[in-house]
């Protein structure tokens, strides 16, 4: 059974970037409610029982019911997401990356500021809901991209592993932002932890997160 992340931090700790009501709403009832659906549809598919969660939306493909590939699609993703992005917050962030990662950022976008407005243009021009990402491959080179919905890129197939999400469903910012999405995309950076990204990056730039294959 999968279980919803536990936060380090109380409901109010991101405020004013991220207030206690989203905060709320978004883990105890939006969250949970990915996270329960995504056992349920497990339920019905014994074969996958002990898969990481990483394995399951990396090969969607071998699900052969269509019904119940879209719920795990729609719910696991739900819920690999939120916990990677309830991961990443803090009231105490690191502001920037250090070592390695720095090195790459500024290799592969040019600077840790390149990085973030194109991540910001990519959340703040994603239609709909959906998230903007930036990615690990095989190699180790960085990534920037969206995704609708509660896709990622793993659901891609091309060995891409995120470590950091910028969610823009509206439940993630609209009780306080209103229609002003690009003010939320401003206040995630000043929450986002960059020592838990460095460690995501750590995790993933073999290009590898569970066991790869099912």
């Amino acid at each position: 059974m999968y279980k919803q992340i536990q936060l380090s931090y109380d409901f109010n700790a991101l405020e004013p970037y991220i207030d206690e009501l989203t905060m709320i709403t978004h883990y105890s009832k939006h969250h949970a409610a990915y996270t329960n659906n995504l056992n349920a549809s497990l339920e019905k598919l014994p074969a996958f029982a002990g898969n990481s969660i990483e394995d399951i939306l990396s090969n969607l493909q071998v699900i052969e019911d269509e019904a119940l590939r879209t719920a795990v699609r729609n719910n696991g993703g739900g819920f690999y997401n939120h916990n990677l992005y309830f991961g990443i917050l803090s009231p105490n962030a690191k502001k920037a990356p250090s070592g390695e990662l720095a090195d790459k950022i500024n290799a592969d976008f040019g600077s840790l500021d390149a990085l973030k407005d194109r991540l910001s243009a990519l959340a703040a021009g994603r239609f709909g809901s959906g998230w903007a990402w930036l990615s690990v491959d095989r190699e180790g080179k960085l990534h920037a991209s969206s995704s609708p919905n509660q896709d990622n890129p793993m659901m891609e197939g091309n060995g891409h592993i995120p470590i950091l999400g910028i969610d823009v469903w509206e439940h993630a910012y609209y009780l306080k932002y209103k229609n002003l999405r690009a003010d939320y995309i401003k206040a995630f950076w000043e929450v986002l932890d960059w020592s838990a990204v460095e460690k995501l990056y750590e995790s993933a730039k073999g290009g590898c997160i569970g066991s790869c294959s099912l």
